[in-house]
């Protein structure tokens, strides 16, 4: 299994979806990789050469910020902003929606599951 930025790729897959299971690379920098290494990007992960892996994990290491660098640099960011507490991290820190998403209905995602709250219902006018 090739192994590029710590990370174990995929072998089955072309070499441009399997970019995409280190963090921090999506599509477009999969592509464009590809593109700088002159890579096709239809060829297997399996059927690189070690030379084509290590060109590979030399442009990653050299010009993008992936895997624990990049997952420590978003904390940090999230801490930043809960420590000027700003209206965005108030939202975090409450664990609800950042982006100014309805709370109403829906965002579970943030919420978590529902807290049945009694003696709701009946309620007389």
């Amino acid at each position: 299994m090739p192994r590029i930025a710590g990370v174990d790729i995929p072998e089955q897959k072309k070499i441009r979806y399997s970019l995409r299971y280190i963090y921090g690379i999506g599509p477009k920098f999969a592509d464009e990789i590809l593109a700088e290494t002159g890579i096709d990007p239809d060829t297997k992960a399996k059927d690189l050469s070690d030379q084509e892996v290590s060109r590979i994990a030399e442009i990653i290491d050299s010009g993008y910020v992936v895997e624990g660098v990049l997952r420590r640099q978003i904390q940090q960011n999230i801490q930043r902003l809960r420590d000027i507490r700003s209206y965005r991290g108030e939202r975090h820190r409450r664990g609800l929606p950042v982006r100014g998403q309805r709370t109403r209905c829906n965002a579970r995602t943030r919420k978590g599951r529902k807290k049945t709250v009694a003696g709701k219902k009946g309620v007389k006018g």
